[in-house]
């Protein structure tokens, strides 16, 4: 049987030494943290590149198979068609890939990914707003192409380089702020299967019942009604006067305007269930 002795005591130099005993690091700060979260949205790509899929092929397709189905019926000839659509199609393809963000959070919600990064000592909102600028990049990525595509093909903006370039931050800016939508619901949907399908309910209506491909005025005055407050035919206004050198302030601020109330309401929701979703 071993006594043990009470008078022995831990030596203190011992343990000091062990331990750290310079000053403790800062911890990141709101832009850090953001873009570090940024970064992981974008090294998911390196390991899954099919997830660049959707914003290389799709926008190539839609622009060639709605450029060559309706052209000719709807403007004469394909040029023609193609200075309208474009834009249309630009802001169709990738309001469509926003998706994807609410998409990928709800997996992360589903691996327990979300239950580490709500113990970690940053800035909470960075682990969402991280994720959006992750998919800006895409969102470029998509836009280049279909610019890129379009000019070869014979587009020809009025508004110049300037104008194409403040069109496509206009739609970025839009874009990113719906995606708070899909960010809210991804904490909402128990599957990505279900978000995607309650996400298609919702757009198809938006970008389809929409100045995408007609002019609202060969519509029925009910249905010309919707398209004239329907959020995306704004942004396509908005994109086409700017791509073509006619835009307004006023057409301008009204997408602005939508993109501050989409982040105002649904940015506050997203982080009250970011904290208290389990």
């Amino acid at each position: 049987m071993t006594v043990s002795n009470e008078s022995d005591e831990p030596d203190v130099e011992m343990l000091q030494s062990a331990v750290a005993t310079g000053d403790r690091p800062d911890g990141p700060n709101a832009v850090s943290s953001s873009l570090t979260f940024g970064w992981r949205a974008l090294l998911k790509i390196k390991h899954v590149p099919e997830q660049l899929f959707d914003v290389t092929v799709f926008p190539i397709m839609f622009l060639l198979m709605f450029t060559y189905l309706f052209g000719g019926a709807l403007a004469g000839s394909t040029g023609a068609y193609l200075q309208d659509l474009l834009p249309g199609i630009l802001a169709m393809t990738v309001v469509f890939i926003t998706i994807y963000t609410g998409v990928t959070l709800n997996n992360d919600i589903d691996k327990g990914v979300f239950d580490r990064f709500r113990t970690l000592p940053i800035w909470q909102p960075s682990v969402i707003v991280g994720a959006l600028l992750g998919d800006a990049v895409r969102y470029t990525i998509a836009s280049t192409l279909v610019i890129v595509l379009g000019l070869i093909l014979g587009f020809r903006p009025e508004g110049g380089v300037i104008g194409v370039l403040a069109a496509v931050a206009l739609l970025l800016v839009f874009s990113f702020s719906l995606s708070w939508i899909w960010t809210a619901l991804g904490f909402v949907m128990r599957s990505p299967e279900s978000l995607m399908g309650v996400s298609m309910m919702i757009l198809f209506p938006l970008t389809f019942v929409s100045n995408v491909f007609v002019d609202p005025e060969t519509m029925p005055g009910w249905l010309e009604a919707f398209v004239d407050i329907n959020p995306v035919s704004h942004l396509v206004t908005a994109m086409r006067g700017l791509m073509h050198g006619s835009a307004t302030a006023g057409e301008i601020g009204v997408v602005l305007a939508m993109s501050v109330a989409l982040v105002v309401v649904f940015g506050p929701i997203t982080m009250y269930l970011f904290r208290t979703s389990t």
